[in-house]
């Protein structure tokens, strides 16, 4: 059974050993899991990763793969609304509204939906399904899910319409993978217009002009000279958006960030999502246990790096002007406020943008970012890196 497992893993490109794969079975066989002789999947799964994975970065491949095999058998299981019951989350039916029904429900302002929404949490005691006012499913209920409001609190249940101000829910983001393939060189060439060479650190690249000429000069001895090898000295503070609207972009973003780290050698990355708040972070399962502080990048970076925004800036308004606006929790600050300070403490900075240029008009989050990037955004496409880059070089 577990040789193809196995297979399995290695299909999923994992660099996965056959002496890792035996010290997973003698593992088994000694009994480290299990309690008389019978182990769960969430055992089992927890203690293949420890035993056939090397590297964080390939947490994803694995979850995958490993989901595939057992056929989606779900490993890792939370309870993401523990002050709710579960029951009033659960949809059971889909709501379906037209143009003129969508237009006709009542939009409410950011303090007055903070407000009705704590007044419902003292409130409600049952599960409601349908309505407008309650917390619950399928309605027209600024609060609940699998419903339409055109600006509510989305708490359990999965996103679709867009429109949700704030998440009350756990979401779990996965790494961008660094070591992509890429499929297409171009965006390599568009980022060498972002280049500035010099030979640093050891003397470990045969200096062949140098050579001959030292050994001429020394009478045919041979004397072989070293000197260090040509990096791009171009410094790079990468941002990017993760997780929510930013999933349907994963594959081109992917492609970016391998090539990214592919050309500059001076490279520091963190992710934040949605707008950049206090705090970002460099690895995903662990962004609220190993947070880095904004104030830390401004602090420990200086205005020789190039700041480089990758993010759809599709958000709620209120999560670029409002304190408490983000989705996730209750900023103190506004994300305006931190924008500002990261743009003043890096001077050289522009933001890419996955999304079709031809809808950002229609993004009212959009356009506050481009304010307040002074119009330093572009595409993720060859033109709009190559402007970019044309950019940050100057």
């Amino acid at each position: 059974m577990l040789i193809q497992f196995f297979y399995t893993l290695r299909t999923a490109k994992l660099p996965v050993s056959v002496k890792e794969f035996l010290t997973l079975l003698e593992a088994l066989q000694q009994g480290v899991i299990g309690q008389d002789g019978v182990a769960t999947i969430d055992e089992f799964y927890f203690l293949a990763r420890t035993t056939l994975v090397k590297d964080e970065a390939n947490f994803d491949k694995f979850d995958r793969a490993f989901g595939a095999y057992f056929k989606g058998v779900e490993m890792l299981t939370a309870d993401l609304a523990k002050e709710l019951p579960l029951e009033w989350l659960r949809q059971h039916l889909q709501l379906e509204l037209t143009p003129e029904q969508k237009a006709a429900i009542e939009k409410l302002g950011w303090d007055e939906l903070m407000e009705t929404l704590k007044k419902r949490l003292e409130e409600q005691k049952e599960r409601h399904e349908g309505g407008n006012r309650w917390i619950g499913t399928g309605g027209t209920s600024p609060f609940g899910n699998s419903g339409y409001n055109p600006q509510g609190v989305r708490i359990g249940g999965k996103g679709g319409n867009k429109s949700a101000v704030k998440v009350w829910d756990q979401r779990a983001y996965r790494d961008y993978d660094d070591n992509l393939e890429l499929g297409t060189r171009n965006i390599k060439v568009a980022l060498r217009r972002l280049r500035r060479f010099a030979r640093e650190g050891s003397e470990v690249e045969l200096d062949l002009d140098n050579t001959i000429h030292k050994t001429a000069a020394n009478a045919g001895m041979l004397d072989i000279r070293m000197r260090p090898e040509r990096h791009n000295k171009v410094k790079v503070l990468l941002l990017m958006d993760v997780g929510g609207t930013m999933d349907e972009h994963i594959h081109r973003v992917e492609e970016l960030f391998s090539a990214v780290k592919s050309e500059f050698k001076h490279l520091e990355f963190f992710y934040f999502h949605n707008c950049v708040y206090d705090f970002v972070w460099k690895n995903n399962r662990r962004r609220f246990s190993e947070k880095t502080a904004t104030w830390d990048l401004i602090r420990k970076y200086n205005k020789d790096y190039k700041l480089i925004f990758v993010g759809d800036a599709t958000m709620s308004p209120y999560e670029i002007l409002q304190p408490s606006g983000s989705v996730e929790y209750n900023n103190e600050e506004p994300g305006a406020e931190w924008l500002q300070r990261l743009l003043h403490a890096f001077p050289k900075h522009a933001w890419i943008n996955p999304e079709p240029q031809g809808v950002w008009q229609y993004r009212q989050s959009i356009a506050l970012i481009q304010q307040l990037m002074h119009q330093r955004m572009y595409p993720l496409s060859l033109a709009g890196l190559e402007g970019a880059m044309r950019l940050l070089s100057q």
